[in-house]
């Protein structure tokens, strides 16, 4: 699957987005976002894994504890992405049934 889908799929969850939000202010270990979120540790867990295979999330062992920030690379490539796909240009469409009775191309609908 494509990398930018896989990215956008994990932030398509408003939690995993918040968990992205707190990230970006602050590294955080789970048990501090879980009670920032108020969700379980294990809730957080799942959705960071979710962010880390996105390559959105990274990790880092500081003594006992994991903490967890955002690849700020990657979030920048996934906003590059988004403007590049804001900057593409809007063709006429190629219409072979103009003739017909309900025909709404030309009205900006769809069939």
């Amino acid at each position: 699957m494509n990398p930018f889908v896989i990215a956008m799929k994990a932030l398509a969850d408003e939690t995993r987005f918040s968990l992205l939000c707190l990230l970006l202010q602050h590294d955080y270990c789970v048990g501090s976002l879980s009670r920032q979120l108020k969700i379980t540790e294990s809730a957080v867990s799942q959705h960071l894994k979710v962010l880390r295979e996105a390559s959105l999330v990274n990790k880092t062992k500081r003594g006992y504890f994991t903490h967890y920030g955002v690849d700020r690379e990657q979030l920048a490539e996934l906003g590059k992405t988004l403007e590049r796909l804001s900057n593409t240009p809007n063709e006429k469409p190629q219409c072979n049934h103009m003739g017909e009775k309900h025909h709404t191309c030309h009205k900006g609908g769809s069939n």
